[in-house]
């Protein structure tokens, strides 16, 4: 059987720990049983400059990759920041448009009760203040009277006046905070566009570094079975020589059997193990099963879509950006979706995608990290939102309450 026929071999002669060893005659001594000589057995020169410059080259492209990340990353805690102030500025636009909406029934009132004045006059004849003055029983009393009647109108005036002039500069204040919000929704927009066009890059880059990976993988393989059959040749040739020599010498010689003292064992990774409406999203959570490590969204689209809901897609960041809006938590519903755009928790896949999970009432969140786990909203925050921060909303724009 030749060593590449072996995928138990040449998966356990793959492993960098093995490979690094193989270079050294004391370490190839202990891995083939061979007595330590001053020359360990090697792969060919053409293999191993051709290994090297694969992974230089593999080596290159990770750090690449990590340096997408990092500026998506970057960029995502920018978005985060830019939708708080968003939140911020609509929240002031609110109170503005309550004060105007306070004003407009000040000044409702306030002309109401002059018009209310005025019919109270136009009825008992209009001789109210005509009265008031032709009782005047001296010239000093008829000026104090008509001082007196302007005061009272001249008072209703200023107050009217008052009330128009604060009214007109909360209307500017609202428009300016509307020109702000508008804004930041057309930076949202534009942060968001750059960080999908990070995201295209990213998926190249991937692309050719899952290929250089290939390259690397069958290069060591072809390296680690030059390596062992120059090691089984000489171990033959020690043999053959032992052998020649006992001959001559006419002895009975019995050399130890150098057939290894033990194999190569990798580790065996461990295996990943309201309303209507709201219930049978809560439902789906506990029955859809995970579709895999790094599948969060799936395994969301899965869930609305068991529930009957409707099949929305993307990844975690695009539904975080499409539909996640609030980071209120008197906002937060049962079947709403809790989402961050970018964490640094879970390396390059954390950093570009985000996470996505489900809220199912009580506190907690449910989310797909391999398995189906339940954690606390707080210590899904702490986790999840140490980069762009965690919102949530409704997927899809669907109201489930």
């Amino acid at each position: 059987m030749s060593p590449n026929s072996d995928p138990i071999l040449s998966q356990e002669l793959s492993r960098r720990t093995v490979l690094k060893a193989l270079f050294g005659a004391a370490s190839a001594a202990v891995l083939f049983g061979l007595p330590t000589r001053a020359h360990a057995a090697e792969a060919s020169k053409e293999t191993t400059d051709k290994l090297n410059a694969a992974q230089a080259q593999l080596d290159e492209v990770q750090a690449q990759l990590d340096s997408i990340a990092n500026e998506y990353a970057a960029l995502a805690s920018k978005n985060a920041q830019t939708l708080n102030d968003i939140e911020g500025v609509q929240g002031q636009i609110d109170d503005t448009q309550a004060q105007i909406d306070e004003k407009k029934a000040e000044l409702k009132k306030k002309r109401g009760d002059l018009s209310d004045r005025v019919a109270a006059g136009y009825k008992s004849g209009g001789t109210n203040i005509l009265s008031l003055l032709l009782a005047s029983g001296s010239f000093e009393e008829l000026v104090a009277n008509a001082h007196y009647v302007e005061k009272i109108n001249k008072s209703d005036r200023d107050a009217i006046e008052d009330i128009q002039t604060i009214q007109a500069e909360l209307d500017a204040q609202k428009t300016e905070l509307e020109a702000q919000k508008a804004d930041l929704e057309k930076l949202k927009d534009q942060q968001t566009a750059q960080m999908q066009d990070m995201q295209a890059k990213q998926q190249e880059v991937q692309t050719v570094l899952n290929g250089l990976s290939d390259d690397v993988k069958e290069l060591m393989a072809q390296r680690d079975s030059e390596i062992l059959a120059a090691a089984q040749a000489e171990e033959a040739a020690r043999k053959a020589a032992a052998a020649a020599a006992a001959a001559n010498k006419n002895n009975s010689y019995s050399g130890g059997s150098s057939s290894g003292g033990g194999s190569y064992a990798p580790g065996t990774p461990q295996q990943n193990a309201g309303s209507g409406k709201q219930q049978a999203v809560v439902n789906a959570c506990y029955s859809t099963p995970s579709p895999g490590q790094n599948w969060c969204a799936a395994w969301v689209t899965n869930v609305f879509r068991n529930a009957g809901v409707g099949y929305f897609g993307g990844n975690a960041c695009d539904m975080f950006n499409a539909w996640c809006y609030s980071s209120d938590r008197s906002a937060l519903q049962v079947g709403m979706i809790v989402a961050d755009s970018s964490h640094s928790g879970t390396g390059a896949p954390g950093l570009i995608y985000g996470h996505v999970g489900i809220y199912v009432g009580g506190g907690i969140v449910m989310s797909n990290e391999g398995a189906i786990t339940s954690k606390s909203l707080d210590s899904f925050i702490s986790f999840y939102g140490t980069g762009s921060g965690v919102r949530w909303g409704w997927l899809g724009g669907v109201v489930l309450s």
